[in-house]
């Protein structure tokens, strides 16, 4: 496929059926049907194709499964080898042991930066934070991720040099929630393969003055990490925040590198505290519309998902920008936004919400 999309129509070949003049990225090449009905050979293809991009920014290529030193902070329950390091790059092996890059699990490769309130935030429309006048959003953007979003809209992370004497610790972090500090958001990459320092800073920032911590994740912690960050989010009036890329694992496996299995059931716990506090809402679900791929059907699966567990829950609809990987893509179109609110309100889903809406194009494609 052409890296410019021709006569505002996206097309392309798929490699797998033949079928053109539909949606199809480079270095994917396949159809989101393709990856949906499946055909032979497809995991490997997907692994190799994965570690192809990642290999690029000297990631390690797939989740290492041969080794004796484990990790259980995400989903991918890496298994490093001697000298190894773990899919997110921020653990290596040494004396037996997976060890942090940093020197500790309370230091961390981060980002912050402080944003008027409201900020541009997911939740910005169900957040009371545009009430709280004077004050400010210290953002946090860790510079690592359990998955790998051929699609990231955040991809910056990747360039990270794991240099420990940049590493920034949990007290440091906590220092920089001044009096004018009305709420912390953890964002990356995405904050689970450090999440211990997340929370320790978390904790710390609190005891200084009443701060809400909210946390935007592609939900693929561990189940006890999950009620930590949910426990501090309820008591500060903080919003976990959850990225709902797929329904499908298939295709979760295609564009994300990683089965979606744990982010399901991560937010169907969460989900389960949902009624607990009615303001600001506890949980916030969010797709990105990458078009193609999250189109029309994959919106009403994950509408249908979020519906079964309560229908009041909050779903925002994110305009797609080409980056990354899949950059020979266009925006996401005006008609595609409609079409996957009206796919989540018939799925059920009482407030839904349109994100990104400076993105939206009239750029034609097959939905």
């Amino acid at each position: 496929m052409s890296s410019s999309v021709p006569n505002d129509e996206a097309v392309g070949t798929c490699i797998n059926c033949g079928r053109s003049s539909i949606v199809v990225s480079e270095p994917l090449c396949v159809c989101v049907s393709c990856i949906r009905d499946g055909f032979q050979g497809l995991e490997e293809y997907l692994k190799d194709m994965h570690g192809e991009t990642r290999r690029v920014f000297g990631l390690p290529r797939q989740v290492p499964k041969s080794g004796s030193a484990g990790c259980h902070f995400c989903v991918n329950e890496c298994l490093v080898e001697e000298g190894g390091e773990g899919f997110c790059g921020v653990r290596v092996e040494s004396g037996g042991k997976l060890r942090f890059r940093s020197g500790s699990p309370r230091r961390a490769y981060l980002e912050y930066y402080y944003d008027p309130l409201p900020t541009n935030c997911v939740a910005d429309w169900v957040c009371p934070a545009r009430e709280m006048e004077g004050k400010r959003n210290l953002a946090v953007f860790y510079r690592a991720c359990s998955f790998d979003c051929i699609f990231c809209q955040n991809f910056i992370y990747r360039l990270t040099d794991f240099d420990m004497a940049s590493a920034v610790s949990d007290d440091e972090l906590a220092e920089c929630a001044t009096g004018d500090t009305g709420c912390i958001c953890y964002f990356g990459g995405d904050p689970t393969p450090q999440i211990f320092h997340s929370i320790s800073a978390a904790r710390l920032a609190r005891k200084k003055g009443d701060v809400r911590i909210c946390w935007e994740t592609n939900g693929s912690m561990s189940r006890a990490h999950l009620k930590r960050i949910t426990d501090i989010a309820f008591e500060s009036g903080g919003i976990i925040k959850f990225d709902l890329k797929t329904y499908s694992e298939r295709l979760s496996l295609a564009l994300c590198g990683a089965t979606n299995k744990r982010t399901l059931a991560n937010f169907k716990a969460i989900a389960s505290r949902f009624r607990d506090r009615e303001t600001p809402p506890l949980v916030v679900a969010s797709t990105l519309l990458v078009p193609g791929y999250v189109d029309v059907e994959e919106v009403n699966e994950i509408g249908h998902f979020i519906a079964s567990l309560d229908p009041e829950i909050p779903y925002s609809l994110l305009g797609f920008n080409p980056m990354c990987s899949m950059s020979d893509l266009p925006t996401t179109s005006r008609e595609h936004a409609a079409r996957a609110r009206e796919a989540a309100v018939a799925a059920g889903l009482q407030n839904v919400h349109i994100g990104n809406i400076h993105l939206l194009t009239d750029v034609r494609y097959q939905l």
